[in-house]
């Protein structure tokens, strides 16, 4: 099989994880889950490993600096998109500065996964499928009935994964129990698998103007060593859409790989807790602290403070965060609402 190119799709508007996480350096810059960003680990899960091109990065021109910084001397290719338009610009950018035949792997730089090997093992069973022309998405195995994501269910079997036999969004509490007890439904991590002609050729299909614009910004596109900045002009004509609706839920050929990696979107503070004590063999109680923090009979609690002493007594299932001068105080529950926060969403 041919060589993969990932594709790292950097962004974030720094709401969910506000306010440690923030418009300026949203959370794929930080060092959230160990000791790097998750932005370097993305990186690094395909550095290793030869079967692996050096990666294409898509990202807003707000963040080239820190994703630059952190990069070092890594070989890569920046794509930088004159304006937010959603993921499925953003991969088409990738995809036209692609050969015909080349497999992209598109993997969001804001996840955490604990097991790259397992990452590397699937990616390449995706991109075997993606040679064979199937649109490929990896279905997260799910452990538990999660209302917060996606599902796909699985069709029949291709080869390495299956075809998709349907696409369900974000499920009530009964209906995500019924799905985690069938084992047919994976949750839609986000990271899929093409290959670069046949990607444009369905966006060609179901998005027209989409597929013209981006072509028409790639080719009137600038270069400056390995960056490109392509042609704002043409990518302000298009309308912002997912990959998901643009391309996946309208292609015939949609397949999936099951991948059981550890994996988090890290999309709230409490996925953020349910991460580092995946992590750490020391959580006791659940609880999760980082700086001056002291508990006392506190359960499932997570703590964070860049400066002030926190202390708490007989809390539960809370989050507490001091960082940039602002209080977050949530319940795990709330946590999905920081984002809609005057602080967090007025930056």
């Amino acid at each position: 099989m041919h060589v993969i190119h990932p594709v790292i799709l950097c962004g974030g508007s720094g709401t969910r994880l506000w306010p440690l996480s923030l418009k300026s350096r949203p959370k794929p810059f930080l060092p959230l889950v160990g000791d790097t960003s998750l932005f370097e680990q993305a990186i690094e899960r395909v550095a290793v490993d030869d079967r692996f091109a050096p990666p294409i990065i898509v990202a807003g021109s707000a963040h080239t600096g820190l994703i630059k910084e952190q990069l070092g001397e890594t070989p890569h290719r920046l794509i930088v998109e004159p304006e937010a338009k959603n993921t499925a610009p953003a991969i088409a950018l990738a995809a036209a500065m692609l050969a015909p035949d080349d497999i992209m792997l598109v993997c969001p730089s804001d996840h955490y996964i604990a097991d790259a090997q397992s990452f590397r093992d699937v990616s390449v069973a995706a991109g075997a499928l993606a040679s064979q022309d199937y649109l490929t998405a990896f279905g997260i195995t799910p452990d538990r009935p999660e209302t917060g994501y996606g599902y796909i269910r699985q069709g029949e079997a291709l080869g390495s994964g299956f075809a998709i036999g349907e696409f369900v969004e974000k499920p009530d509490l009964d209906r995500a129990k019924t799905y985690l007890a069938s084992g047919e439904y994976s949750w839609n991590g986000g990271i899929f698998a093409f290959r670069a002609g046949a990607f444009l050729d369905t966006l060609a299909k179901h998005r027209p103007a989409m597929a013209d614009a981006v072509k028409l910004s790639i080719a009137g596109a600038s270069n400056d060593g390995s960056t490109v900045h392509p042609d704002a002009a043409s990518f302000a004509a298009i309308e912002g859409e997912s990959v998901d609706y643009a391309v996946m839920e309208n292609s015939d050929r949609a397949a999936m790989v099951p991948a059981d990696m550890g994996w988090s979107d890290i999309g709230s503070w409490a996925a953020l807790q349910d991460a580092l004590i995946e992590h750490s063999d020391r959580a006791e109680q659940r609880n999760v602290s980082k700086g001056s923090v002291d508990l006392i009979d506190c359960q499932n609690v997570t703590v964070m403070s860049d400066g002030l002493r926190v202390s708490a007594v007989g809390l539960q299932d809370v989050c507490i965060v001091v960082a940039n001068g602002e209080v977050l105080v949530t319940t795990r529950e709330g946590a999905q609402k920081v984002g809609k926060l005057p602080g967090a969403a007025n930056q």
